[in-house]
């Protein structure tokens, strides 16, 4: 594999002071990097900048007009001024035309604790009823009970836009011209929403978000006659933590349980014991289609945002999807089951909240097929993003919380469970199991060591692995 030849390194002057930076780099990767703050709202890492919001403007000297540094590249000598009036001036005008476009519906917004507008609003000191607000008769368009696009908050950054064809779908597009453009489904019957959320994910302002459980989850939580059970997805652990400012990926399971009792829930278990169960249901399976050449490769069905792709647009993988069901669901059902069955519950007392990193979990814990003896595995479904909403709402902080641990028998689990939290991990957990299974009483020298089988985990887009 070829080295990367290092780019030119370029001088420039940034408020004053002489930098060294590469060339290529915008002025905002240049400021971020010196650690100068500049606002931004429509930008992402992911997509090309497309430069809407127009918050992120600076003054480049001999240039007339203001720059937008998410999309302006340095050059060789050029000076930069991040911070003046006239910088100012213009930001806080964008951000009272934006604040327009954004109906304010901050008391029950998801963004409420953590909103960059209401953060913007402070430091520029903004009027956000400056101007009339001109969204107010858009529509809310709804994708099953999983996402919703407020258009009535919609800013028209097109992260969302960018984000749906990212994940190849394209469900969403522009209509309409000037100022009556917007954002809406496309009308192609055959173009459908696999709810995965990434417009959610990308959208800066809450105007694509996951549908909100939260009153529904409160009120539950105050039924004094029914069994409140909360359970959480394994890679929760390690994502919610940033909300309370503590460092991304640090392992927080005992402060979740910790928090969700706070909330009111009489039992938290660990989803990590029902991964493990998916585990040998998946790896059973995938001896049984070796052996009896049945359909390969086997896929998995823990993603509902992948299960609803094969289903809307290739029904022909249908046959490769693993049976099993996901830990989300294999955990609702032993607890309204065994579990109930020993603590002598009645199923239909008890009520289960999950907590997922998907949005489309919500519509996994609705279908119908999902049933066990007449009754969803699941109640509710809220997104890492809606725990940590709850939390903030009831005053209850996870970085300083006491940590307890998950109630038994069914907060229990193995390293096959912990690593469903990685990229790669449900195949690994499985491949590494069915070998386990397939080396029972075998004598076989591959049998001797465990299979190690890294190489699918991790973040690439595509990884390849041979076992």
């Amino acid at each position: 594999m070829t080295a990367k030849m290092p780019r030119k390194k370029i001088k420039i002057k940034l408020n004053g002071q002489q930098v060294s930076c590469d060339e290529g780099m915008t002025i905002l990767q240049v400021a971020r990097e010196k650690g100068i703050d500049i606002p931004t709202l429509c930008q992402h890492d992911d997509f090309p900048p497309h430069a809407n919001c127009r918050v992120c403007v600076v003054e480049v000297k001999n240039r007339k007009n203001l720059q937008t540094s998410c999309s302006t590249k340095v050059e060789e000598g050029m000076e930069i001024e991040t911070n003046t009036d006239r910088v100012q001036k213009s930001r806080k005008t964008n951000l009272e035309l934006i604040y327009a476009d954004h109906v304010e519906k901050c008391p029950d917004c998801l963004w409420r604790f953590n909103c960059p507008l209401l953060k913007y609003a402070k430091e520029y000191n903004l009027n956000i009823n400056r101007f009339e607000d001109r969204k107010g008769d858009r529509k809310v368009y709804k994708f099953a009970n999983a996402v919703e696009l407020d258009a009535t908050q919609c800013i028209d950054c097109r992260n969302c836009i960018d984000a749906c064809a990212m994940q190849g779908i394209n469900y969403l597009e522009i209509a309409g011209k000037g100022e009556n453009q917007e954002v809406r489904p496309v009308k192609d019957s055959k173009v459908q929403c696999i709810l995965c959320g990434q417009c959610a994910v990308h959208c800066p302002v809450s105007a694509a978000q996951e549908q909100f459980n939260c009153a529904d989850v409160e009120k539950l939580i105050s039924k004094k006659k029914k069994t409140k059970v909360a359970i959480f997805a394994p890679s929760i652990r390690v994502s919610i933590g940033e909300e309370f400012g503590l460092e991304p990926g640090e392992e927080t399971t005992d402060r979740i349980v910790s928090s969700l009792r706070q909330l009111g829930f009489d039992y938290v278990f660990d989803v990590n014991f029902a991964a493990d169960v998916t585990t040998m249901v998946e790896a059973g399976e995938l001896i049984e289609r070796i052996v009896e050449k049945k359909p390969l490769p086997m896929m998995t069905s823990c993603c509902p945002a992948w299960v609803n792709y094969v289903e809307i647009y290739r029904p022909d993988l249908i046959p490769n999807i693993t049976t099993s069901r996901s830990p989300n669901m294999h955990m609702g059902g032993i607890i309204k089951t065994y579990w109930a069955q020993n603590m002598g519950i009645k199923p239909k007392d008890i009520e289960i909240v999950s907590v997922m990193p998907c949005t489309a979990k919500k519509y996994e814990a609705s279908r119908g097929e999902m049933k066990v003896k007449g009754s969803l595995p699941v109640d509710y479904v809220l997104t890492n993003r809606e725990l940590a909403f709850l939390l903030k709402k009831n005053e209850i902080n996870l970085a300083k919380i006491n940590p307890s641990q998950a109630d038994n028998p069914l907060g229990e689990y193995s390293g096959a469970a912990a690593i469903y939290g990685a990229s790669g991990g449900v195949m690994e957990s499985a491949l590494r199991t069915a070998q386990y299974l397939a080396c029972q009483g075998s004598d076989d020298s591959l049998c001797d060591s465990r299979l190690e089988f890294e190489d699918v985990r991790g973040i690439d887009g595509l990884k390849e692995a041979e076992v």
